[in-house]
C-alpha cells in the first residue's frame, strides 16, 4: 500500500476496528485518537483544547470558543475551534507526506487529496447491538440516543468545515455496510477493492 487510507464511520460501526486491521495488514502507522496529542505538540497548543474540539463545531458559548488569535490585526479574529481544525489538518498532511497510513475520521478523507476513501455504516439496531456488547452495562435505549448524538456531531462538523455531506457515497472510494457482514466482511471488502487477495 503506497496511499494514506482514511476511514469514515457511523458510530458503533466498526470503523475504528477495520482501521486497526487494515494498518495491521499492510503494516503502516494507524492514526485516530493519538492525533489529538500529536497535532498538539505539533502546533505548541494544549492538548485539552484539541479534545475539547475533536470533531465539534465552533459553538459561541463556550468560554473556549471565545477566544480568538489575532495574528495581524483585529480584523483577523479566528475561532480557537477553527485554529485546532487548521493546526490538526496540516498534521494530517504532515503525516500522509511521510508515507502511508490509516486515518480514522477528522475530515482527512477532504484535508487528502490523493487518499483511499472509506466509509463504514450499518443499520443502528446492529450499531447498538455491537456497542452493547462491548459495553455490557449499557441500556440499548439510552445507548441509541449516544449513537444519534455523536453521528450529529461528526455530520455537522464534517459538513461544516468540508462542505461536503457526511456518509454520501460520492465523497467515498468505498462504503460498506457492517452490520450484514461483520468487520471481517468489511476487512475482505475494503482488501479486494484495494487489489489485495
Amino acid at each position: 500500500m503506497d496511499k494514506v487510507i482514511t476511514v469514515s464511520r457511523e458510530f458503533g460501526s466498526g470503523g475504528r476496528e477495520l482501521g486497526v486491521r487494515l494498518a495491521e495488514h499492510f503494516g503502516i502507522p494507524f492514526y485516530d485518537k493519538e492525533l489529538i496529542s500529536m497535532a498538539a505538540d505539533h502546533a505548541d497548543m494544549a492538548e485539552t483544547a484539541f479534545q475539547h474540539y475533536d470533531e465539534k463545531l465552533p459553538d459561541m458559548h463556550d468560554p473556549l470558543d471565545r477566544h480568538y488569535y489575532n495574528p495581524f490585526s483585529a480584523v483577523y479574529k479566528v475561532p480557537m475551534s477553527d485554529q485546532i481544525f487548521v493546526a490538526q489538518s496540516s498534521f494530517i498532511r504532515r503525516l500522509a507526506e511521510q508515507g502511508p497510513c490509516v486515518i480514522v475520521g477528522r475530515c482527512a478523507d477532504r484535508v487528502l487529496t490523493d487518499s483511499v476513501n472509506l466509509f463504514i455504516y450499518a443499520k443502528m439496531k446492529d450499531r447498538v447491538t455491537r456497542m452493547v456488547s462491548l459495553e455490557p452495562e449499557a441500556d440499548p435505549q439510552e445507548m441509541e440516543k449516544r449513537i444519534r448524538e455523536v453521528d450529529r456531531k461528526r455530520k455537522d462538523y464534517y459538513q461544516y468545515y468540508t462542505g461536503a455531506q457526511w456518509g454520501r457515497a460520492q465523497n467515498y472510494h468505498l462504503c460498506v455496510e457492517s452490520g450484514l457482514v461483520g468487520v471481517d466482511g468489511c476487512l475482505r471488502a475494503a482488501l479486494a477493492y484495494l487489489g489485495e487477495n
